[in-house]
């Protein structure tokens, strides 16, 4: 757990304090990001695929890499997470703690043999203006795959996943949401449509059986912000299931898209214990039929 909390720390601290705001305004920082990213896998001993695009008269990419499966290579689940950021915003939880979970989880495949394969994917362009657009990464991602009749089982989103707060009622909702769930900021959330909740159900006892983290599932309709602003969204158009998991973003990080999300607002003990169990669980449901 050492070796894991010290390379989640040492990922969102350098993407976040040490590059910091990174999307097409800052090229030169969307891209030093992208190529740390990238440079991390070929250090595990991934090939990395590049996805290149244009938006807004600027080259962005989307990244991925691949532990093909043994069993069901064609079968693929996806591990999705943002680079990008805000405008004036260095971006420690949203969304370099995604990124760096989502590289310490490509860091445990390099050891093991999932059923299925299973792809981690480094998504440009979520923020505005282009969330909900086709120029975001995922929509540009999702629609290629579907081209390519691409069999993904499930898509992954790992959004914001550094900052739990125990206070009473530091966990705000949407309307109506908070008559079902938790007062407290304290726990890992799970949220899928209609569509995908069948997948995002399977996948929860997969993590229960591995983690004790709280955690609390949750089924949004496709026009709630926190749901439209995801990169869930475009997978979902494209035919495919998807969820996302997130400490909920702005509905307790109190330094949502501002200056002030930094490198040392992050958990990283709370962070170790999320990656670890989203470790296990993707492991057991990658071997799932």
């Amino acid at each position: 757990m050492t070796d894991c909390t010290n390379n989640l720390k040492r990922h969102v601290t350098y993407i976040a304090n040490e590059i910091g705001e990174r999307h097409i305004r800052k090229q030169l920082a969307l891209h030093k990001a992208a190529n740390y990213i990238s440079q991390q896998w070929t250090m595990m001993g991934y090939e990395v695929e590049r996805q290149p695009f244009t938006a807004k008269g600027v080259k962005c990419e989307n990244l991925e890499v691949t532990k093909t499966g043994k069993d069901n290579p064609d079968d693929i689940i996806l591990i999705c997470s943002h680079y990008d950021t805000a405008k004036d915003c260095p971006g420690a939880n949203d969304n370099a703690s995604g990124i760096a979970a989502m590289l310490e989880i490509a860091r445990h495949f390099t050891h093991t043999s999932p059923s299925c394969s299973i792809r981690f994917v480094a998504l440009a362009n979520e923020k505005l203006p282009f969330y909900g657009t086709e120029k975001s990464g995922s929509w540009i991602y999702a629609h290629q795959a579907s081209h390519n009749c691409d069999k993904i089982r499930s898509a992954i989103i790992l959004e914001s996943l550094g900052y739990y707060d125990n206070t009473p009622h530091s966990q705000l909702y949407p309307p109506l949401m908070s008559l079902f769930h938790p007062k407290q900021g304290n726990f890992l959330a799970m949220a899928s449509n209609l569509g995908s909740m069948a997948s995002m159900d399977k996948f929860a006892k997969c993590f229960k059986k591995h983690s004790r983290f709280r955690f609390e599932t949750m089924v949004m309709q496709n026009f709630l912000p926190w749901v439209k602003w995801s990169d869930s969204s475009p997978f979902w158009l494209n035919g495919y299931h998807a969820f996302m998991i997130s400490d909920t973003a702005q509905y307790r990080y109190p330094f949502y898209n501002s200056g002030r999300d930094t490198a040392e607002k992050i958990d990283y003990q709370c962070l170790t214990f999320v990656t670890d169990g989203l470790t296990r669980a993707i492991e057991e449901y990658a071997n799932k039929r």
